[in-house]
């Protein structure tokens, strides 16, 4: 199995433009960034997906987390300030998966129509990872169209779709499922109409019932978190039953059923 998790940070900017409670509950951005960098070191998850992360963010990760390789794509458009304030020392806005572990980056672009959104594809312990955000409007269709494009067989697709799961299901196609969600679980975008818009997909694999945890105000996105479970091969096994590295330490993995 695998253990999965997707967050958006907010990027400052973006909460500065929108006016986002976060700015009231941390005025102070480079608290809120050593608060974001401290929860995420402690999460257990082999991989993260981020969304929104600022040049700052990514720079707070890097240097403190050392246990986890830490993949990223920079998108062509800098986020601007409209109301005069900025808090940032480096304003570049970025796509983030963290993994334990071996990883190769496969690729990475922003979708054509939109160039603050876009994908990050990921290998990892076999399977391929793509941390992904797409836009809220019709432009999803093509984006998620070209998200179908770049799966393989067992691939895993984690982020901020601003759609529900039905929207999701269907503009990617057949053989793709969306993780739902307990019932009573909390919004993972907490204020909107729509709610549940943060998820996690498979194409050739299983997860979980997703699990949303409270972000306590760090951003306007809470965390969501599942585990997937790559398909048997003919012996039986898990496809993907290998030697890997969690956490510095080396061990064979046998998957369980």
């Amino acid at each position: 199995m695998i253990t999965v998790a997707t967050w958006n940070l907010l990027h400052r900017v973006h909460a500065e433009n929108w006016d986002e409670d976060t700015i009231r509950r941390w005025p102070d951005e480079a608290a809120r960034i050593t608060a974001i960098t401290t929860r995420l070191a402690a999460r257990t998850e082999q991989v993260i997906a981020l969304q929104e992360v600022s040049g700052d963010q990514l720079a707070s990760l890097r240097a403190n987390l050392p246990g986890r390789t830490v993949h990223s794509f920079q998108y062509p458009r800098i986020p601007t300030p409209r109301t005069g304030r900025d808090l940032l020392g480096d304003r570049t806005e970025h796509l983030v998966l963290m993994a334990d572990g071996p990883s190769t980056t496969v690729t990475a672009a922003a979708f054509r129509d939109d160039r603050g959104k876009g994908a990050l594809a990921v290998h990892v312990a076999g399977t391929l990872v793509i941390a992904t955000h797409v836009s809220g409007d019709r432009r999803r269709t093509g984006q998620l169209a070209h998200l179908a494009g770049l799966a393989e067989p067992t691939t895993v697709l984690l982020g901020d779709f601003n759609s529900g799961r039905g929207t999701i299901e269907a503009g990617l196609g057949d053989g793709f499922a969306v993780a739902g969600f307990a019932a009573g679980s909390m919004p993972t975008r907490p204020g909107s109409s729509r709610g549940f818009i943060d998820h996690v997909v498979t194409l050739g694999a299983t997860a979980s019932t997703a699990t949303v945890d409270d972000s306590d105000g760090l951003s306007d996105h809470n965390l969501v978190h599942a585990t997937v479970t790559p398909p048997r091969d003919e012996t039986g096994l898990r496809r993907h039953d290998h030697l890997f590295v969690h956490n510095g330490q080396s061990r064979t993995a046998r998957r369980q059923p």
